[in-house]
């Protein structure tokens, strides 16, 4: 059995979480807090950041992206039904660049203006912080909620015109983006009835089985909003 090293609230591991679970692989999870560092850790990943995915055969797997690649090329057989497995970079050669733009779209600009920032200062920097007393920067905070209304409304006019973000199929760029609201919304930071259109997709992908994981999560310390795990909301 495959092992995913990762830390419950990081969206690289969450996006990676929910890519197994589509494909039906089952996989061992060992959680890792990267940001304390630790030295064994890093000698599994120099760059000190989950996820980390490794087999019996001794292949280990840095990163989301990489993983995802790995994961899309693996040949896995039909379910009990018949059913062909999803692919995670569905479509021809076109149809696959549009997923690998929008998985770099989510998983580098949209952790970069707003995931990041809000997991810092929400929930790493009280972590690190002895006695967990850190306060949120509240222009740091106003910046990235700003930088979040943006990355919903092009969310909600991709959701608009398309069946999924990236096309016709359901892709890791769907993945990708449920990944990083996921955590964003554990938060209570997404105003979603200012965005019906996102809200309504993020609703479809929310409700397919590789999510009950995900929205099980708890960190201790940290409740969720209220309404995270409700697939009505």
């Amino acid at each position: 059995m495959q092992t995913l090293v990762h830390f419950r609230l990081c969206p690289f591991s969450r996006s990676i979480r929910i890519a197994l679970a589509e494909l039906g692989i089952e996989t061992a999870l060992v959680e890792e807090r990267p940001f304390e560092g630790r030295p064994e850790f890093l000698a599994l990943n120099p760059s000190g950041e989950v996820p980390v995915l490794s087999g019996d055969d001794g292949l280990t797997l840095c990163g989301a992206l990489s993983i995802a690649e790995y994961l899309g090329e693996l040949p896995i057989p039909p379910d009990a039904a018949g059913r062909p497995a999803p692919r995670l970079f569905p479509g021809g050669i076109e149809e696959r660049a549009e997923v690998r733009r929008l998985v770099d779209w989510f998983h580098r600009k949209l952790d970069r203006e707003v995931t990041h920032e809000l997991l810092y200062e929400k929930v790493y920097a009280r972590l690190q912080s002895k006695g967990g007393g850190h306060s949120p920067d509240v222009d740091i905070l106003r910046a990235t909620r700003a930088n979040l209304r943006y990355h919903l409304k092009y969310i909600g006019f991709l959701a608009d015109q398309r069946r999924w973000l990236a096309g016709d199929d359901f892709s890791y760029a769907d993945i990708a983006a449920a990944a990083h609201l996921s955590m964003i919304d554990y938060l209570g930071e997404v105003a979603w009835d200012e965005h019906p259109r996102a809200k309504t997709w993020y609703m479809r992908v929310k409700s397919r089985p590789s999510m009950r994981q995900v929205l099980a999560d708890r960190l201790p310390g940290f409740p969720p909003a209220e309404h995270y795990p409700n697939l009505d909301f």
